[in-house]
């Protein structure tokens, strides 16, 4: 299959951490000079794409989810509803972002987040900044609050489209989905907390329609050994490892799929 004169589209899952992963296949698209026109993204794929489209290289985006420590007490909340407060990491994409929008981007991104009230999936356009866009979207609901935009409040995208395939379908030549969010294999022995019993019922809500959704791409990089590792990983060499993982599953798919 050939890319070359196409307009590519591509596609990042959610994943929590696991969307490290993306980063690792966004650096062998790097290095077969593979670009997008446009980038559609939920949670932790919303964080991926946009570091990327700003400019960062993919080992700056992995150092960028080592330097963050999600379980700090200071992102803790007791106030809003969630564990942690999806406002505590304002600080840390205002410093990158400023008050850039979407739209400033050099790729036609659609970011998406879920409004609470309505039910309804918001795509986030060109005029919404690049922060709110990603706190909005990446607000694990059960874990991170819901985060609030123009008195709205949205919580994660894949509660509704984890796997945003379909936003791009008809917009681009060729789609590339990255999914990074393969069904754990688990006991009944780690169903032990609050965090692992939601992490699971979120994962099984959205594994069936998301893997329909594998029909409507061209090239689909979805590595299973991202099984073995925690949505909420934070250890840094495993950190290190799911980089790795997503840039071999992207080399080894390439080869078969320009077959």
């Amino acid at each position: 299959m050939k890319f070359e004169g196409s307009t590519i589209g591509i596609i990042l899952s959610g994943g929590g951490t696991k969307g490290i992963a993306h980063a690792g296949v966004l650096k062998f698209f790097d290095e077969i000079g593979l670009r997008p026109s446009h980038i559609a993204g939920t949670s932790s794929g919303a964080i991926v794409s946009s570091l990327y489209a700003w400019g960062k290289q993919p080992e700056e985006i992995l150092d960028f989810f080592k330097s963050i420590y999600f379980f700090h007490w200071k992102h803790f909340t007791f106030r809003k509803p969630g564990f942690i407060d999806s406002s505590a990491f304002k600080d840390y994409f205002n410093d990158i972002f400023g008050t850039s929008t979407l739209g400033d981007l050099p790729y036609k991104m659609h970011l998406t987040a879920t409004d609470l009230v309505s039910g309804k999936l918001r795509i986030f356009g060109s005029e919404t900044k690049i922060a709110d866009a990603v706190l909005a979207s990446s607000a694990f609901p059960g874990i991170i609050s819901p985060y609030e935009i123009d008195g709205k409040l949205y919580s994660d995208g894949g509660i509704i489209n984890h796997f945003p395939t379909d936003i791009l379908q008809g917009r681009c030549d060729k789609l590339i989905g990255i999914y990074v969010s393969p069904i754990q294999k688990i006991e009944a022995a780690d169903l032990k907390s609050i965090k692992s019993i939601t992490t699971r019922a979120y994962d099984l809500l959205s594994a069936n329609s998301n893997m329909q959704k594998f029909t409507l791409c061209d090239w689909v990089i979805s590595p299973e050994e991202l099984a073995l590792y925690s949505t909420f990983e934070t250890n840094k060499q495993k950190m290190d490892e799911i980089f790795n993982i997503g840039y071999e599953a992207a080399k080894k798919s390439y080869g078969e799929v320009i077959v």
